[in-house]
């Protein structure tokens, strides 16, 4: 069952800029990425979502209710990261998070507390004084606390440190693993990876495909880098009929196939090698091979 779905969402705000015909469904429980380049959409998507705007075209929905006529109810549901975030006018993290409790009518606070020590939050801290990554994480805290099925996030770890951000990705595994619907825009590749069983790319507003995490990570074509013992090795290697590019004198890095994976491993028998590594495909290649000559699919 969709529990968010777009269908033809156009927001065109002239010079190429805006989103374009935009097709996504997301199941219950699905955990999706979300990756583009800076100004590619994923922001103008998401704030459809929230109902912040109005299509010139297309539908929103989110529970099969509208996104922006049905956006009081739906924002009952949903724990939000914004790509900017702007605190009301409060003096401490605390002040912040016990508003925001009022607003959705949530007595116990525990879980709050429970993020509060796992990210390290000093919630009584002025909020005008909070550095980004203090600001992050208590926008991470508000957005989670009443346990939300629905979880939308924009560039959610900006500002945070490394350590920070493996702890955010341990929380939203534990979110997914409750069940909960999430939809995540993000710079960082890995979490995508980490996290979401499917990724959607956008470019220039278009949604230029979507495929399971386990598809990109498994990809039919495979890289190896092969370490010769010696030079003259090497050079013989590269006679012969494989595809192949030198990286040192005694290093190659080859390019197969699962077809042509076991006439690469039959001719490496008659060679010494000290090391063959496989190059796992990774997220981060998907999308730079797309972004580079990717062809656009409405």
């Amino acid at each position: 069952m969709a529990i968010i779905e777009l269908q033809n969402v156009t927001k065109d705000y002239g010079d190429s800029r805006g989103i374009f015909n935009i097709n996504l469904s997301i199941e219950l429980g699905e955990a999706v990425g979300f990756v583009g380049t800076n100004g590619a959409g994923k922001t103008t998507t998401i704030r459809h979502l929230m109902g912040f705007l109005k299509s010139n075209s297309g539908t929103v929905k989110i529970k099969n209710l509208d996104a922006w006529y049905d956006a009081a109810e739906i924002k009952q549901w949903i724990g939000y990261i914004p790509g900017e975030i702007a605190f009301p006018d409060v003096k401490t993290g605390w002040e912040f998070i016990h508003q925001q409790a009022e607003l959705l009518q949530l007595k116990d606070l525990s879980f709050a507390n429970h993020l509060i020590e796992r990210l390290q939050l000093d919630p009584s801290a002025n909020i005008k004084r909070m550095s980004k990554g203090m600001k992050q994480k208590t926008a991470i805290v508000a957005a989670l606390m009443a346990n939300s099925p629905i979880l939308i996030f924009d560039e959610p770890t900006t500002g945070l440190d490394p350590l920070m951000r493996e702890e955010f990705i341990q929380i939203v595994k534990e979110e997914k693993a409750k069940g909960k619907t999430i939809f995540m825009s993000s710079h960082m590749f890995e979490e995508i990876e980490e996290t979401c069983d499917k990724v959607v790319m956008i470019k220039e507003g278009k949604i230029i495909t979507m495929e399971s995490i386990s598809t990109i990570m498994s990809n039919e074509n495979q890289q190896f880098i092969i370490e010769f013992s010696n030079d003259q090795e090497c050079n013989r290697f590269m006679k012969e009929q494989i595809d192949s590019v030198a990286i040192s004198n005694t290093t190659v890095s080859v390019d197969v196939d699962n077809q042509t994976l076991n006439t690469l491993l039959a001719v490496l028998s008659k060679y010494q090698f000290d090391n063959l590594t496989e190059q796992k495909h990774t997220l981060q290649d998907q999308f730079y091979n797309l972004y580079s000559g990717g062809q656009l699919h409405d």
